[in-house]
C-alpha cells in the first residue's frame, strides 16, 4: 500500500470519520462554537446541517472525543428511517433499558426513570441523531416529547440533529412549530475555502506521520479545490487515489498533472454507473463497423472530435479487458468439463456409493 511506500503510519485520507484527523476549518470552528453554546444551555435541540461529505459526522466524532463522560451520557442514533415507536426503543436501548415485550407506555416510564437516575448521578443525557433528514414526522415528535422530561425545572435530555440541507426547509414547514421553537442553536457547514486546502492536506498527512515524502507541488492545491468544491469527503477520495497512484508510479512529487490523471480515471469508473447498463461486447467498435446492405456511394462520415476519439479508445480498451476475462473463464470451464469426463477409479466409486 502507499502507506508503506511513503512511510506513513496509516491512511491519512480514509473516508471513515476519525477524530484524530480533526481539522478546524473556519466553518467547523463556528460549528464547535455553536455546539458549545448549545450544550451549555443544557436543553432543547441543536441542529447542524451540511452537504453530503461536509464533515458532520467527523464533527460529532470530535465532540464525542472531547466530552466528559463522567458528566455527560451521550447516545448516538445512526439508523433514522424508523417510526416514532422504534426511535423510542433505540433510545431506551442506549440507556440500557430492556425493550423486549414492553409496551410503549411502560417504556416511556422506564426511560424517564433512567433519565432521572442519570441526572441525580450528576450526568446529563445527550442524544445525537445522524441523517435526521430521513426521520419521519412521528420520530421527530417522539424526540420532541422526550425533550419535555424535566426534574426540578431542569431538562433531563438534550438532542443534536445532524442533517443534509433539505432538513432546514422541512423544519420550517407547518406542523413542526413546537419542535422549531425548541431549537436553541443551529449552524450550516459550508465547504472549505481555497485558502484552506493546503493546510488541510498537510495537517492530515502530519497526523499520519508524514516525513515530507511525497512533496506536493504548489499547483496541486488550487486544482484540488476545483475538483472537490472544498467538500472534505471528496478531497479525501481524491487524495487517497493520488497517493495510491504516486506509489504505483514511484512519484516523489505530486502535482496537478497527477490529479488530472486521477480525476479522469474516476470519471471513467463512474461512466458505466451513469449509463445504467453494461455495454455488450463489440457493441461499439470504430475499426469494425456493422455490415450494411449494399447501397449507393456512402456519404463521408463526419469527423469525430478528439473527445469522442478518446472515449471510443477507452471503450475499446474496456471491451478488450472483458473479452480477455471471458476467454479465461471459458478455458477454466473447458478444463473442468474435461476433468469430469475422466472415469473414476473403483476406489472412488466405492467411496461415493458409501
Amino acid at each position: 500500500m502507499y502507506t508503506e511506500h511513503y512511510g506513513l503510519s496509516g491512511p491519512p485520507f480514509q473516508l471513515t470519520p476519525d477524530a484524530r484527523f480533526w481539522f478546524e476549518s473556519r466553518t467547523h470552528k463556528k460549528a464547535m462554537a455553536y455546539l458549545g453554546y448549545g450544550l451549555a444551555q443544557g436543553e432543547g435541540f441543536i441542529t447542524i446541517t451540511g452537504e453530503i461529505g461536509a464533515g458532520k459526522t467527523t464533527l460529532v466524532a470530535h465532540l464525542m472525543a472531547r466530552i466528559d463522560r463522567a458528566r455527560l451520557n451521550a447516545i448516538q442514533i445512526v439508523s433514522t428511517q424508523v417510526e416514532g415507536d422504534d426511535m423510542l426503543r433505540l433510545i431506551a436501548q442506549g440507556l440500557g433499558v430492556d425493550t423486549a415485550g414492553t409496551s410503549k407506555a411502560s417504556l416511556l416510564d422506564q426511560v424517564e426513570q433512567r433519565l432521572e437516575e442519570e441526572y441525580r448521578a450528576g450526568k446529563r443525557t445527550l442524544i445525537v441523531v445522524d441523517e435526521a433528514q430521513n426521520l419521519p414526522t412521528s420520530s421527530l415528535e417522539e424526540l420532541r416529547m422526550l425533550s419535555n422530561f424535566q426534574l426540578g425545572g431542569r431538562a433531563l435530555v438534550q438532542i443534536v440533529l445532524l442533517a443534509q440541507p433539505e432538513f432546514r426547509d422541512r423544519l420550517a414547514a407547518a406542523g413542526l412549530e413546537q419542535l422549531r421553537q425548541r431549537v436553541i442553536a443551529t449552524h450550516h457547514l459550508e465547504p472549505m475555502g481555497p485558502d484552506e486546502i493546503e493546510a488541510y492536506v498537510r495537517h492530515r498527512m502530519g497526523v499520519a506521520g508524514w516525513n515530507g515524502r511525497p512533496e506536493f507541488a504548489a499547483d496541486l492545491f488550487e486544482a484540488l479545490y476545483r475538483a472537490s468544491d472544498g467538500i472534505p469527503r471528496r478531497l479525501n477520495q481524491l487524495l487517497g487515489r493520488l497517493l495510491l497512484q504516486g506509489a504505483v508510479e514511484q512519484l516523489d512529487t505530486i502535482d496537478a498533472a497527477a490529479l488530472a490523471a486521477v480525476t479522469a480515471e474516476l470519471e471513467g469508473d463512474a461512466a458505466p454507473a451513469e449509463t445504467g447498463r453494461v455495454l455488450p461486447l463489440r457493441s461499439i467498435r470504430a475499426s469494425e463497423p456493422a455490415a450494411q446492405p449494399e447501397q449507393g456511394p456512402a456519404e463521408p462520415a463526419p469527423q469525430s472530435s478528439s473527445a469522442n476519439e478518446a472515449r471510443i479508445a477507452a471503450l475499446e480498451a474496456r471491451l478488450d479487458e472483458q473479452e480477455a476475462a471471458i476467454r479465461r473463464v471459458l478455458s477454466l470451464l473447458v478444463e473442468w468439463a474435461e476433468q469430469d469426463r475422466v472415469p473414476q477409479r473403483p476406489a472412488d466409486r466405492r467411496f461415493h456409493a458409501a
